[in-house]
């Protein structure tokens, strides 16, 4: 028992010491992870990526479980696209903003 006892203590002094787990931040009852992108282009790059590979993993019949694969990348890019963005588009398109006017 004191062995068990000192083998917890001596990994705990390991852990604080060094600088792990700073991958995952606590969000509520979940964690989140920052993804840095360069631009909103960048951005659209990598969820059409996630999408075309999800809809790849689908279609192979070779795959051994690609539904759950699928779904894992496709959760991922329904949590990239910029929703508060997407909004802020439709404002400007319902006031004409880009629009050209024909005569």
């Amino acid at each position: 028992m004191e062995t068990q006892q000192k083998a917890v203590t001596e990994l705990l002094e390991i852990m604080n010491k060094g600088n792990y787990f700073n991958k995952l931040k606590p969000n509520n009852d979940s964690f989140s992870a920052t993804l840095n992108v360069s631009c909103y282009s960048e951005l659209n790059i990598m969820i059409t990526a996630l999408l075309k590979a999800s809809i790849t993993m689908l279609q192979s019949e070779n795959s051994t479980k690609p539904f759950s694969d699928a779904m894992i990348l496709v959760e991922m890019a329904l949590q990239l696209l910029p929703n508060d963005e997407m909004e802020l588009l439709d404002e400007l398109h319902r006031i004409g903003v880009g629009e050209t006017k024909t005569e």
